[in-house]
C-alpha cells in the first residue's frame, strides 16, 4: 500500500509538471494533477493483476479519459485540457529509447521485441481514450434523448 501511495505522489508531481509546460489554467491544475496520478495509479495496480504493460496502459488509459470528460463537463471546458498532461506519464518512453539502444546496437531481435510491446502500448493508450471517448459520447446521446422524450409527453 506504501507502494501505491509513494507512486501516487510521485505521479503528481510529473503531472504538474507537464502541467506546467503545456500552460494549462490555474484554476483546472488539481483536476490535472489528480487524474494524471490516478491513470499511473491504475496503470500500476492493473501491471499487478495482469502483468501486461500493454493492458496496463489501457486500463490507465481508460481513467484518464473517463476523469477528463468528467473533469471537463464539471469545469466546462475541454477534455483536452486535462488528458494530454494526464496521459503523458502513461506514454512509454523509456521503451521506445530501449528500442532505438537495441537497434543502435545491431540486436534486432531485442530491438524488434521491445518495439513491438512498444507499439503495443501506444495503441492500447490509444485505444483506451478511443474506447471511453466513445462511451461517454453514447451515454450523453441517451441522456439528451432521454430528457426530449420526457418533456414531449
Amino acid at each position: 500500500m506504501m507502494f501505491l501511495l509513494c507512486q501516487f505522489v510521485l505521479a503528481l508531481f510529473a503531472t504538474a509538471g507537464f502541467s506546467i509546460i503545456f500552460r494549462v489554467p490555474i484554476r483546472h491544475m488539481p483536476a490535472c494533477v489528480i487524474i494524471g496520478a490516478m491513470g499511473w495509479v491504475t496503470y500500476e495496480i492493473s501491471m499487478t493483476y495482469y502483468a501486461s504493460p500493454s493492458m496496463g496502459c489501457f486500463f490507465g488509459a481508460c481513467m484518464v479519459g473517463l476523469l477528463s470528460n468528467f473533469a471537463a463537463h464539471f469545469l466546462k471546458d475541454a477534455a483536452t485540457i486535462f488528458i494530454i498532461p494526464g496521459i503523458l506519464c502513461l506514454v512509454p518512453g523509456a521503451a521506445i529509447f530501449n528500442t532505438m539502444a537495441a537497434l543502435l546496437r545491431d540486436d534486432f531481435t531485442a530491438g524488434a521485441e521491445v518495439g513491438m510491446q512498444t507499439l503495443l502500448m501506444a495503441g492500447a493508450i490509444a485505444l483506451g481514450l478511443l474506447t471511453i471517448g466513445a462511451a461517454i459520447r453514447i451515454v450523453y446521446a441517451l441522456v439528451r434523448k432521454t430528457v426530449t422524450l420526457k418533456d414531449k409527453f
